[in-house]
């Protein structure tokens, strides 16, 4: 039981230590909650008029730009509980609630309007059937690739660069491979959080992993 009960406080303190991203997952698991009560036919329409796609940002950018950030295409939660708590709870434990969501803002949005400006100029130009103005684009996947890619300045040198080896991985390879608008919107998005580097300042010293493997214990 003391077991138990210690997990849990210490559970409860790291969630209490990042209320926003915690706040966030609990709208997340609101709404995937609902999708999970709609029709399929339903569920599409309803995404859709909350999507980013060129139709509703032409409309009410606004609030499609908020909207979008609270469903998650495709209806499966409990992933998105691991990714918020290795990346969003510790970026804004260490930045700061204010700090940690003018990242998340930053990549959302600009991520958005570049890829899906980038977008409307292939329908333009012929490349993209027209139908593509309508297309489903939701999720916060722009947001936690941007706060990904800030979280390396939270590690020191030179496994800050092993790092972000990995993160160029991740989201560089899909847009050199078979690159699609959402993948031009990640890479963009990880390029946004690194240009976050004047929110990191003041924030205390960069994290090394060696010194942490190396500390004494007991």
């Amino acid at each position: 039981m003391r077991i138990h009960r210690g997990l849990g406080e210490r559970v409860w303190a790291y969630v209490r230590s990042a209320p926003g991203t915690y706040v966030w997952l609990a709208i997340l698991f609101v709404t995937t909650v609902a999708l999970h009560h709609m029709s399929p036919e339903f569920e599409q329409e309803f995404l859709r008029q909350r999507s980013t796609n060129i139709h509703e940002l032409s409309n009410d950018p606004v609030r499609v730009l908020v909207q979008s950030a609270m469903w998650i295409d495709g209806g499966h939660w409990v992933p998105y509980v691991l990714l918020y708590s290795v990346f969003h709870a510790q970026a804004e434990r260490w930045l700061g609630t204010v700090r940690w969501l003018m990242v998340c803002v930053a990549a959302h949005v600009l991520a958005t309007l570049i890829s899906e400006g980038a977008l409307l100029k292939a329908v333009r130009d012929g490349l993209v059937p027209h139908s593509a103005v309508d297309s489903l684009d939701i999720g916060v996947s722009y947001a936690l690739a941007g706060v990904v890619a800030v979280l390396a300045y939270r590690i020191a040198a030179p496994w800050r660069f092993v790092y972000l080896g990995g993160v160029f991985v991740v989201y560089a390879a899909p847009l050199a491979s078979s690159p699609t608008f959402t993948d031009l919107g990640h890479f963009v998005s990880v390029l946004i959080g690194l240009a976050c580097c004047p929110l990191v300042r003041g924030r205390g010293e960069a994290w090394n992993p060696k010194g942490t493997l190396t500390a004494p214990r007991g």
